[in-house]
């Protein structure tokens, strides 16, 4: 037999339920999802079939998304709509970093290249760490004990 202490009781005052081991490992199997099945459902205007998705979901997306959302602030096609961000992007709405933005003049920063490969990296940054080692006439700032 197996017994589960009840997190509140019950309104009659039951604070343990008994039940058959098979009894219980059925009433857990039951708590378990199907694979590869939403575990959020949307109702009213949020679900899927809604003919009123469009206009109350950011990307305009749903069953209606030829219905145009009315939004002044941003001119964009629904293909520009439904483009997920770029990694710029996600760095600015995450972290508080825009990468797109200087930060001596403020003007527009343009991407030209996006380095991956583990390789090219060290190189360049073991490129960077020698032009960085400061002249022998010079000496490096100095600053408080930590």
């Amino acid at each position: 037999m197996v017994r589960y202490q009840l997190k509140t009781p019950y309104h009659d005052g039951t604070t343990h339920v008994i039940f058959e081991p098979l009894d219980f490992i059925s009433k857990l199997a039951a708590l378990v999802p199907k694979p590869r099945v939403n575990l959020t459902r949307f109702h009213g205007v949020f679900a899927p079939n809604s003919k009123h998705r469009a206009l109350v979901t950011p990307a305009g997306r749903g069953k209606a998304s030829k219905v145009k959302v009315i939004d002044d602030s941003q001119d964009r096609t629904p293909d520009e709509r439904r483009a997920s961000m770029n990694w710029a992007q996600r760095l600015k709405r995450v972290f508080d970093i825009d990468v797109e933005t200087c930060a001596q003049c403020g003007g527009g920063v343009k991407v030209i290249a996006c380095i991956e490969d583990p390789v090219v990296i060290k190189k360049i940054l073991d490129h960077l760490e020698k032009q960085a080692v400061p002249e022998q006439g010079q000496l490096p700032q100095s600053r408080a004990p930590p």
